[in-house]
């Protein structure tokens, strides 16, 4: 594959790359200070002003914070019920911290999942979405379509036993496109919503719409197309018996070509020690098997 790139400047990527950075920082260092007791709004304003504090100059959107079966978004009907609540943590409480700032035009939206003391059923689906992030980088590097795709990741959610939840995200979405914002004006916040990013997004509908494409990876007719050459932010979200878990990052896909931004996130780390762990284990029972035949043959 030639890995031709759409039109970003030299240096864009690695720009992208470290705003993606300082949004996972923050959400580790956000979660690593969670305590009983606190609540939504009080971990998403924690975010908010780590962000502020170094280096973000805008949203794409303003952190969002859930905990317990709010992971899943347990009944949720309206986008108002998005918005962090005063429902407080508790110990084996499941939690999700998701953010997206800006920083000089550039923009992240990540998602990170974790909980108070442990939780053994989020654990699994954490584990487990390790299958799903190679099977979404597997499928946009054939050129499935947006919706086939979405489809097989429903597929997989099934297998699994899982419920999908990122179907409850307005539009439906698995994905949407995160572009460099260069509109000008006041850097203020509508829903929820930079105001830039907003009129970004909408231009982003307009022009892809008249490709007969869309900025929104669903799994409907608008997404019945091969995936759009620019950066996505991906977030398969799952849930099981009120517990949810997701992660969300940027993966890039050129004219044929895809891959991720970075592979240095916690999740993949998380993924490599745990990997790495189970190895050593096998490689020792291994040895000890061995050990034990040569001293029952004595």
């Amino acid at each position: 594959m030639s890995n031709k790139q759409p039109a970003w400047e030299p240096g864009d990527l690695e720009r992208f790359r470290a705003v993606q950075q300082l949004a996972y920082r923050c959400a580790q260092t956000v979660a690593e200070g969670l305590e009983p007791g606190v609540t939504e709004k009080q971990a998403a304003q924690r975010m908010r002003r780590w962000l502020e504090e170094n280096g973000a100059d805008d949203w794409f959107h303003v952190p969002f914070a859930w905990f317990g079966d709010r992971t899943t978004f347990h009944r949720f009907r309206t986008p108002l019920q998005f918005f962090p609540t005063d429902r407080r943590l508790e110990e084996g409480m499941p939690f999700i911290l998701d953010c997206a700032p800006v920083a000089q035009g550039y923009t992240a939206d990540i998602g990170y999942a974790g909980s108070l003391g442990g939780n053994r059923v989020q654990q699994q689906i954490l584990d487990d979405l390790k299958e799903y992030r190679e099977l979404i980088l597997a499928q946009v590097r054939e050129r499935k379509p947006l919706n086939e795709i979405y489809l097989a990741v429903d597929t997989l959610i099934a297998k699994h036993g899982y419920e999908n939840r990122h179907r409850v995200y307005p539009g439906r979405v698995l994905a949407h496109q995160v572009t460099r914002l260069k509109a000008r004006g006041p850097r203020t916040v509508v829903a929820g919503f930079g105001i830039r990013s907003l009129q970004t997004l909408g231009r982003e509908l307009v022009a892809e719409r008249i490709q007969h494409r869309s900025p929104l990876w669903a799994d409907g007719k608008s997404s019945a197309h091969a995936p759009t050459a620019g950066l996505w932010a991906v977030e398969p979200h799952l849930g099981l018996r009120g517990i949810g878990a997701k992660f969300e990052e940027l993966l890039v896909v050129t004219e044929d070509d895809a891959y991720w931004l970075d592979d240095d996130l916690p999740h993949v780390r998380t993924w490599a020690t745990r990997s790495a762990a189970g190895e050593n284990a096998e490689q020792n029972a291994g040895e000890n098997a061995g050990e034990n035949a040569e001293v029952h043959a004595v």
